[in-house]
């Protein structure tokens, strides 16, 4: 049986992603900051993990024997407009949930998936390509993201034996993309997994839509 490690897993995608994973039989290990009633039905292994908690992020992969697939949805929007000093705590702080703590929990668990063969995937956005950047604003999110992409790209780099690739899930609606996203957090879950369940030694690196396109860093 199978094994995915999902962060953020409480509610919107990394729930759904529980949810789907789960109902295929993979043991799913479920990782959130707040718990979760909806998460708790699903009967998936559930830890606190609060990737602000850089000790407790790199400690994780330490009771992972073997593992199939990283899955590091968990994120956070930060400030839209940062212009003072506590916003830039606060951009800092998107750094850390958004870019650091994936960083860190996937050389966590790279030894387990190296024994499991398995894949390590981030949740990014298209907004993190700069070459998409058309409209501005949004910088620490956005930022964030783009670092994300290229931290993922090193893993890539420096772990050719291993599938590492960042994915856009769409326009979804969550509580970060709101009600008029036109994708349901299911359509978007599915997608990803279709990719994901795709992606060989070839398409390591890189960057992909829930539908299967590439994207422009």
């Amino acid at each position: 049986m199978p094994t995915v490690l999902i962060t953020g897993a409480n509610r919107g995608i990394g729930l759904e992603l529980a949810r789907q994973y789960a109902a295929d039989g993979w043991t799913v290990i479920a990782t959130v900051r707040e718990e979760s009633a909806e998460l708790g039905e699903l009967g998936v292994e559930v830890s606190r993990l609060d990737m602000r908690d850089f000790d407790a992020v790199t400690r994780f992969g330490q009771a992972i024997d073997a593992l199939d697939l990283l899955i590091a949805n968990a994120g956070t929007y930060g400030p839209r407009n940062p212009t003072t000093a506590e916003d830039a705590e606060a951009w800092g702080e998107t750094f850390a949930v958004n870019t650091i703590a994936p960083f860190l929990l996937a050389q966590s668990v790279l030894a387990a998936i190296e024994r499991g063969r398995g894949k390590l995937i981030a949740i990014s956005t298209k907004m993190g390509s700069i070459d998409d950047n058309s409209s501005g604003g949004f910088v620490a999110y956005r930022s964030s993201k783009s670092a994300l992409n290229s931290a993922w790209k090193s893993l890539a780099v420096d772990n050719p034996t291993v599938v590492c690739a960042v994915l856009h899930p769409g326009w979804v609606q969550t509580r970060m993309g709101g009600q008029s996203a036109p994708l349901s957090p299911g359509d978007s879950v599915s997608g990803m997994r279709r990719v994901i369940q795709g992606l060989g030694p070839d398409q390591s690196g890189g960057f992909f839509a829930y539908d299967g396109a590439e994207i422009p860093w």
